[in-house]
Order: C-alpha cells, then structure tokens, then sequence
C-alpha cells in the first residue's frame, strides 16, 4: 500500500537541495526570496550547498548531490524537502540514492524534480507531491491554487483535498519581474479541454510528472510499472498525468508510444496532460494529434490543458493517491484521498 508521510506541523523544518539544477549567483535573490517565505510563515529551514551552485547543467558532481540528498532524506529532523527548480540530468544520481533508508516525508517539486517524485513513490511507495518549485514561493501572497501545496504538505493519512482549476494562467515567464501581489503573472482564462469536448470523470491513482524525463526511465529499475502496481496499489488502475516542456510534436509522440510500448498505460483510467509551451508542429503534425492517436490506441480518456507543469499555476498532485477528477465546461475538480 501507499505510505503517506507524516504531516509538515507549523515550526517544522523544511529542507532546501538541489538533486539538478542549482542556482546561478545572478538568481540568487529569487532563491533567497522563497527561503525566506517559509521563515516568515515560522518554518525551519536547512538549506544545502548545492542550491547556491550551477555548472555543467547540475548544481555539483553527482556524487556532492546524491550525498546532500541522501543526508536530507534520512535526516529525521527533516519533515519536507523542496528543491529550487529542476533542471537536466537528475536521473544520473538516482543509482547513489540509498532507497532503504529514506525516512517519510514530503517532497515537492515539478519538472526534472519529477524524475525523483516519480522514482521515489514508484520504488519505496512512498507518495511524493507533484507542485510548485520552490523559486516561485517567493512572494508574501500566493495565488489560491498554487497555495493548495501547503494543504498536502501539511495533510496526513486518510485526509481529503480538494482542488479546482485556476481561473487564469501565466502565458510567459519572467523573473525579473516583482511580485504583484504574486510571483505568476496569471493573465490568460484556464481552460480545461477533453478530446471529444464532453464532460469527462476519470479515477485512479495519481502517477506521473514530465514526459521529458519520465521517458528515459522506461527499462530502468526506477520505473518498474507492474511490480509497481503489484506492490504498492493492489492492481488498481492508474490515472496519468504528464505535461511536455520542450519536445517537438512528433518527439511528444514518440515519448508517449515508448510509454505504450513498455505496458506503462495497461490497467489504466485515463491521461491527464498539462498545458505546454513546447507546440512545435512539424509537417502539420500537432501535439493535438498525438493525444487522439494515443487515445485510440489504448482506449483511454484524455483530458488536456491542465494546471500542471511548465505554464504555472499548477494544482499540487500526489504520485500513489487516489483521485476523482472531473472536468466539465472548461472547468475541473480533483479529489485526492491519501489512503
């Protein structure tokens, strides 16, 4: 079954590493920005080295970040771990991750910090928190559906959350820009989608993050679907989510048959896919296309232009949870019930 760490209590102490990306000096500020958001609101925080340092596309030698991370994830003192961002190559410090000896708690993150969300509930069946990074904390008001995080860090076993689609989202990044009063400049109406445009009720247990990096796993011991669903949830079926940073059309498409092809979308409810910024075509060939195809493939739902990922505000959903998503005129729900 799925274990759910124990809540983050007001004065608990949240730990800051960087298993990527780190921080360039010139961003310092953004990342000292959201430390200090979670010392505002009474939290502790213990913040590594490797935030401070980027070279190489990652934040230190593999071995400097899988040892911080290790340190983070066995530290009980340590009640939820939250990356700055993510970043490339995280996958290469998963085989120095000492799977055994994690202690429970939440971590929370989104795009190659998906790789680790992924792994970690995939592996150990514990429940990870796909959300918000910790860069984009470093406002003192957060947008309603952003907030939401703290409702799972903060939630315990046999909670239930309740989350709804924004009513905006932001249409282009830049960190330049000062809070006002957040940090997402959410200047476009949401607009959930479905294939055939009706209503759709999809249920199953959360899994999932980006498609960029989520592919490469396929074949590794981190990614090992049926064991998975043996193991941890009882053959019930999964509910997909994924969003697509950079890939072209036809490399989405790829991504997503490699997925079929490996039994990832066997005893499966549905997909769910987030908003992109990636909607290169080629040959006319759309992103679009690629989700019909897949949809005809394997017989499953699919929604799309959800509150996850690279086009922010996401709503925080937890890999190993059960959960009931509607969407309806536009507008969504999901239910998630950490049990």
């Amino acid at each position: 079954m799925i274990r759910y760490p124990k809540p983050l209590k007001p004065e608990g102490t949240v730990g800051i590493t960087a298993p990527s990306s780190g921080v360039p000096k010139e961003l310092h500020p953004i990342l000292t920005g959201g430390i200090e958001q979670f010392k505002k609101r009474g939290f502790q925080v213990e913040v590594g080295k490797t935030p401070w340092t980027q070279e190489k596309a990652a934040s230190a030698e593999a071995s400097i970040r899988a040892a911080e991370l290790n340190s983070m994830l066995q530290n009980p003192h340590i009640d939820a771990i939250i990356p700055p961002w993510g970043g490339e190559i995280l996958m290469e410090i998963l085989p120095s991750l000492q799977w055994d000896h994690i202690k429970p708690k939440w971590v929370l993150g989104y795009s190659d910090t998906s790789t680790l969300l992924f792994a970690i509930t995939v592996v150990t069946g514990m429940a990870t928190a796909h959300g918000v990074n910790l860069v984009d904390l470093r406002s003192d008001e957060w947008d309603k559906t952003t907030k939401k995080f703290m409702d799972v860090l903060m939630g315990t076993e046999g909670d239930t959350i309740i989350q709804f689609s924004s009513e905006k989202y932001q249409s282009e990044w830049n960190h330049d820009k000062e809070p006002d009063p957040y940090v997402y400049k959410l200047d476009t109406p949401t607009i959930w989608k479905t294939l055939n445009g009706l209503p759709l009720e999809l249920e199953g247990r959360l899994l999932g993050g980006c498609i960029d990096m989520l592919k490469s796993l396929v074949g590794t011991p981190y990614a090992d679907i049926k064991v998975f669903r043996e193991k941890y949830i009882n053959n019930e079926k999964i509910l997909w989510y994924f969003e697509n940073c950079e890939m072209t059309a036809t490399d989405f498409y790829r991504s997503l048959l490699q997925l079929h092809y490996a039994g990832w979308f066997e005893q499966s409810s549905g997909i769910i896919f987030g908003r992109t910024p990636a909607r290169e075509e080629v040959d006319g060939f759309t992103t679009l296309d690629a989700m019909e195809r897949l949809s005809q493939l394997t017989g499953l739902p699919v929604a799309y232009d959800a509150d996850i990922g690279h086009v922010p505000p996401q709503i925080t959903l937890v890999n190993g949870a059960k959960a009931t998503v509607k969407v309806e005129n536009g507008q969504a729900s999901v239910k998630m019930e950490l049990k």
